[in-house]
This record gives C-alpha cells, structure tokens and sequence, in this order.
C-alpha cells in the first residue's frame, strides 16, 4: 500500500473505500474526559453511580471514503453480520457509489476492509464480479482501520451520556452525526492512512 502510495499520491488515497462495523447502544456513558469538572480547593467530588451499556444495540456498518459517507446500514440485535449479510451489501454499497461518486468509475474503487466476513469466500466472488479490488489488510488490525482510528471514537463520544428509546433513534442520530461531518474531517482521517 506504502508502495503504490509513493506511486500514486493522493490519487491512490482517492480511490480508496473503508468500511467497518461497531456496536451502537440505546445508552452509552460519558467518557471521563466528558464529565471532568473544575472544582475547587478542600471541594469534594460528586457522587457519581457505576453506568452500563444498555442491553439495546444496533449495529452500524458504515462505508466512507475521501468525500464523505456513502452507505450506513443497521443489523438489530440478535442478527448476524456473516458473508451472507455482507453479498447483500456490496450490491447496496455499489449502487451508492455510481449515484454518489459519478466522476469516478466504480472499477477503480479500492475496497479497505477486515473483518472475517469480508474475507469468506463468498464475498471475493462478488468483489471478483464486480472487479472491485480489496486492498491486502491484516484482519482486526484496528491501527490500519480509519474507522477505528478516527471515527467510531468521536461518534461514541457524540452519543455518550444520551438515551435512546429505540433502534430508531440509534439510527436517526448517527446518520444525522456523519452528515453533520465536512469532507474535510473524512479527507483528514483517510490521509492519515499512510502515516499509519
């Protein structure tokens, strides 16, 4: 990757598409770096209860590249993310791709990815049929993973303290989180790829 980069610059950068999934919960506590507070001198700290994730969750798997967000989709608990799921939504991700990225041909798309259902068997045949190219990772290398990296961190923070009713709430607020980011915070975070 180093090696086509030095080649290519930020044009090999361009054509890259990341795409990665996490657990968002209908409550996710405060970060410590959230809740800190000035106090003054001899002032005791608030009493503050121990907090847990909620037993609702969704999850997020999201598909972005240099410009922005081109694809969330949303797996309910109790649903698996496998290779099945994953056929289904290349074919949904593709589809965003030509309507969303339309001076850019859907052939040169690299595909940055790695989890173990984007490596079955399955999944490289239809990345094979749609001529896609997946960018050789090392699966849960999470210092390799934009998402990981620079994402799913500041979007937790967002959400942390909220609470949700529902799937749908999960769903409308993240979706409204990643729209309300500029190009610029997704072109920072896939430039940071090489660095790493």
């Amino acid at each position: 990757m180093l090696a086509c980069y030095e080649e290519e610059g930020d044009a090999f950068i361009h054509r890259i598409v990341t795409c990665d999934e996490t657990w968002v919960h209908h409550y996710t506590p405060e970060t410590k770096r959230a809740s800190k507070e000035w106090r003054g001198k001899g002032e005791e700290c608030p009493v503050k209860a121990k907090t847990r994730l909620s037993a609702g969750k969704v999850m997020a798997t999201v598909f972005w590249d240099f410009k922005g967000v081109l694809l969330v989709d949303f797996l309910h608990a109790r649903k698996t993310a496998n290779a099945a799921y994953y056929y289904d939504l290349l074919e949904k991700i593709r589809a965003a791709y030509r309507s969303k990225r339309r001076g850019f041909p859907t052939r040169d798309m690299l595909l940055l990815h790695n989890a173990r259902p984007h490596s079955a068997a399955l999944t490289q045949e239809k990345l094979a049929w749609m001529y896609w190219t997946a960018l050789e990772h090392p699966r849960y290398r999470l210092d390799l993973s934009p998402c990981d990296y620079h994402m799913f961190g500041p979007l937790k923070e967002a959400l942390g303290g909220q609470r949700f009713d529902d799937d749908e709430q999960v769903e409308n607020i993240v979706c409204k989180w990643l729209q309300t980011c500029p190009a610029s915070f997704y072109n920072a975070r896939i430039k940071k790829l090489p660095i790493r």
